[in-house]
């Protein structure tokens, strides 16, 4: 069970969850329609700005002494590193909106950007979770999605196994002694508000 929740914290780490939801929103929706080549060079752009930025600022930190685990188990070693991913988020963000994406995907970085600022903000006095976060905001994103006008087919399925992904995320964290249960709670429901509040402003 420990590996799997070792696993499980791997794969959907917050780092991932922006290029997965790229990757959802352009073959589960009209961006589909767009070339290959258009479609996964921006997949490429997001993942290098989202993931492979902050991944080795991360590790930086770690090799230089501000942090003492790349994996940020300690809590009072987080803002600084939550800070440049919000920067990165953001970074995504403007990204999609200059190259004309729909609203509703730009605004999930936006809303993946404020739950790291509120994630860093609570995580000065209280550990919220960001892998819960993370994965509250894909589903977040998938319901505005649905909600939207460029949604190819019914979303139901996708939906029902992003909620079933991010049960199984929480509870690998509060397995692996990472979080309470109201810390992975309180951090799915961060990340699901976050995404669907600005996600609605733009429906």
């Amino acid at each position: 069970m420990k590996k799997i929740s070792n696993v499980l914290s791997y794969i959907f780490s917050p780092l991932f969850i922006p290029t997965y939801g790229m990757i959802l929103a352009s073959y589960l929706s009209l961006l589909v329609l767009l070339p290959s080549s258009v479609l996964w060079t921006t997949i490429t752009i997001i993942f290098i700005i989202t993931c492979v930025i902050p991944a080795t600022g991360i590790l930086a930190m770690y090799r230089t002494g501000l942090v003492s685990d790349p994996a940020l188990n300690d809590r009072t070693e987080r803002t600084v590193p939550y800070v440049l991913v919000v920067l990165c988020y953001l970074g995504g963000c403007l990204f999609l909106y200059r190259a004309s994406a729909p609203a509703w995907l730009y605004m999930f970085f936006a809303g993946g950007a404020v739950a790291g600022a509120i994630s860093a903000i609570v995580n000065r006095w209280w550990k919220i979770s960001a892998h819960a976060a993370g994965m509250g905001g894909l589903v977040a994103m998938m319901f505005s999605m649905a909600s939207s006008q460029y949604a190819l087919h019914s979303l139901d399925i996708w939906i029902s196994v992003a909620i079933i992904l991010t049960g199984m995320v929480m509870t690998a964290r509060v397995y692996l002694d990472r979080h309470t249960l109201m810390q992975v709670m309180a951090g799915a429901a961060n990340g699901f508000v976050c995404v669907w509040l600005l996600s609605m402003l733009s429906l």
